[in-house]
């Protein structure tokens, strides 16, 4: 089976992620203030903060940086917070396509940023809605492996949910949902006692292009470049790594 780009840039992350630390937990304290100011301060009541919070908590993000994002995106803490939300479109060698989405209190910034990091590392800057077309907005629920972390464990769980598909992507499994259904299936793990990596609405290709090994490190290149950047919030992107390339991939590591 081929692995999805997903599992492979999430371990191709965890290898420098010590020193994108502080940059990590600031771009989920961002998500947390977003998700605050657009639905309130209350997890009970905004299944959107629950799931930022959670993922900082998985992060290790100390719970009084959490807690200070709530208040200032709440507007309890006297703070304002104003980002605005931009999708870039940009080609990648052989044809791979991203999508980059920022976060950002500059949009000016960001546009150069982002265009730097693409530039630099041979990728391109694509016009509107030619690569977005190719994906459609699914919430994603990744899941590791473990024992009793199974297909169909987690299939008995959400098939009340509205699930439409569960993937098994090698290294773990994802729940894709459509997004007005991710909270019902993320209940429906928990009442199971299945703990899950995060859950998220993410941009997911409906086309893939299979890579080899060298196209497959210009893309990680690419997009450790544009996550380098704070503004840059998520990198999505249409690759798919079939396992002889991540079992090369691997023993690189």
């Amino acid at each position: 089976m081929s692995g999805h780009s997903k599992w492979a840039t999430t371990k191709h992350k965890k290898a420098v992620i010590d020193a994108r630390r502080a940059k990590s937990f600031a771009k989920l304290i961002k998500n947390i203030e977003v998700a605050a100011k657009m639905g309130g301060a209350d997890l009970a009541g905004n299944p959107t903060l629950y799931d930022a919070v959670q993922k900082a908590k998985k992060t290790s993000v100390p719970n009084d940086n959490i807690d200070r994002a709530i208040k200032r995106g709440a507007g309890i803490s006297g703070e304002s917070v104003d980002y605005q939300n931009i999708m870039y479109e940009a080609y990648g060698p052989n044809g791979v396509a991203l999508l980059v989405e920022c976060l950002t209190d500059n949009k000016n910034r960001a546009a150069a940023e982002v265009r730097t990091a693409l530039s630099r590392n041979g990728a391109t800057l694509a016009d509107p809605g030619s690569v977005s077309y190719n994906f459609a907005r699914k919430g994603v629920i990744s899941i590791t492996k473990a024992d009793g972390v199974t297909e169909d464990a987690i299939l008995e769980a959400v098939m009340e949910a509205g699930v439409e598909d569960v993937v098994d992507q090698g290294g773990g499994f994802e729940v894709i949902t459509d997004p007005s259904e991710l909270v019902a299936a993320r209940s429906a793990l928990q009442d199971a006692g299945l703990d899950y990596d995060s859950a998220e609405a993410e941009f997911v290709p409906s086309l893939k292009v299979e890579v080899d090994a060298e196209t497959a490190r210009k893309v990680f290149r690419i997009i450790d470049a544009l996550e380098d950047s704070d503004d840059v919030q998520n990198v999505f992107s249409n690759f798919d790594i079939p396992a002889d390339v991540q079992a090369e991939l691997d023993a690189e590591d």
